[in-house]
């Protein structure tokens, strides 16, 4: 008898198909999210935390869910918009790791060989007249600078001090042997901006706008100060309620010199959780974080049984696991600036919250349990005790 195989393969290949996505699903069902929902999820922040502005994106990979913009970007009241430049602040180390990782898979460089390996000549030879960097010069005497790789770098675990004059004698310091823990470091990341533009001649301010603002449609975004944006620019507003001018700033430095917007933000998210690749070298966590919360940098170490569970170190993130599973987040602060980025490893799915108003931050937690359920994102590690947090995380 001669058996026709047909439906019998198409039977299997359906079955197989239906497998892989009953696999793929796993976990909670992403929440529905459009504007109506926002708009409420935005009010109800404003209104409890009475921040003058607000901008928020919900993404997924390759595709801009939904953003919006509330509030005010002024003094004069005019309002904030979706094309409002605001300060990323430090959302800007997430960005450059992404690029960072673009050079390591093109060869350019290693993230695990020391940065000492890019430079024609010793570090503390270099010396910087404009201020542009930190003093290199200041760590002739300690050898361990040439152990420092680019993954400690975006890891933060240099054992430099956030920025070298915040030393009580604003000298740049290494406090502990790199590799060794997490101290959260901007100059660790401006070491290996400063070692990628002197070993490799590589402009990083034009690279990045080349292969991440312009490659992903971001055209009111830059890490320097650009006159057009004068036009449409937010100033802040402090926790006082001080309002503080927009710093125009005139350097490059991938520790925080971003200006963006949140249609732009909305955008590079989009495009980096598309990414899945990159996303798994970003969201990897390969060092585990022993602190109580990020700052101040150098606290003591916890007790394992202490600590907060799968909290680790990404590449210009912070990792973490939640019902949802893996994810990473990156905020971004100054007096009158509060930014974070979340994003969900098995959905994809990521929101962006920019506010001219620090005030907002306390709003952050409710913000993104709403637009993406419970994430066990450990809110009180990244803002240290305070009212608002003590009940959020153990």
């Amino acid at each position: 008898m001669h058996l026709n195989h047909r439906p019998l393969r198409s039977l299997l290949v359906g079955l197989c198909a239906a497998l892989l996505a009953a696999c793929q699903s796993t976990g909670p069902k992403a929440l529905s999210v459009n504007a109506d929902l926002l708009n409420n999820v935005a009010d109800h922040a404003m209104a409890q935390t009475g921040a003058q502005g607000l901008a928020i994106a919900v993404t997924e990979p390759g595709r801009v869910i939904v953003h919006g913009s509330w509030g005010i970007r002024n003094a004069k009241g005019e309002p904030l918009q979706a094309d409002t430049v605001m300060y990323g602040a430090s959302l800007t180390k997430t960005a450059f790791a992404y690029y960072v990782n673009q050079l390591a898979q093109e060869g350019k460089l290693d993230l695990d060989q020391p940065i000492a390996r890019l430079l024609p000549r010793p570090l503390p030879e270099y010396s910087d007249p404009q201020g542009r960097y930190a003093p290199w010069s200041d760590l002739a005497g300690d050898p361990r600078w040439q152990q420092i790789t680019p993954r400690m770098a975006l890891n933060h675990a240099t054992g430099f001090a956030n920025f070298f004059w915040l030393n009580p004698d604003q000298k740049l310091t290494i406090h502990f042997t790199p590799g060794s823990r997490y101290a959260y470091s901007g100059d660790g990341i401006i070491l290996l901006q400063y070692a990628i533009e002197k070993g490799l001649g590589i402009d990083v301010g034009q690279d990045m706008q080349r292969r991440l603002f312009d490659r992903f449609a971001m055209p009111n975004s830059s890490l320097i100060w650009r006159p057009d944006f004068a036009a449409n620019l937010a100033d802040g507003w402090k926790a006082d309620g001080a309002i503080e001018p927009h710093d125009e700033r005139s350097k490059v430095r991938a520790a925080g010199s971003l200006d963006t917007t949140i249609a732009d933000m909305a955008r590079l998210s989009a495009g980096i959780s598309a990414d899945r690749p990159a996303m798994a070298v970003l969201a990897k966590g390969t060092l585990k974080i022993t602190t109580a919360s990020q700052f101040p940098p150098f606290q003591p170490e916890l007790a394992p049984a202490e600590q907060v569970p799968d909290l680790a170190a990404g590449l210009g993130v912070v990792t973490f696991a939640g019902p949802q599973g893996p994810g990473w987040f990156k905020g971004g602060h100054n007096d009158s600036t509060g930014n974070m980025w979340v994003c969900l490893l098995r959905s994809g799915r990521c929101v962006v919250i920019l506010s001219n108003d620090v005030r907002a931050e306390a709003a952050f937690p409710d913000i993104v349990r709403r637009l993406l359920g419970d994430t066990g994102l450990p809110w009180q590690w990244e803002y240290g005790v305070q009212p608002w947090t003590k009940a959020l995380t153990p």
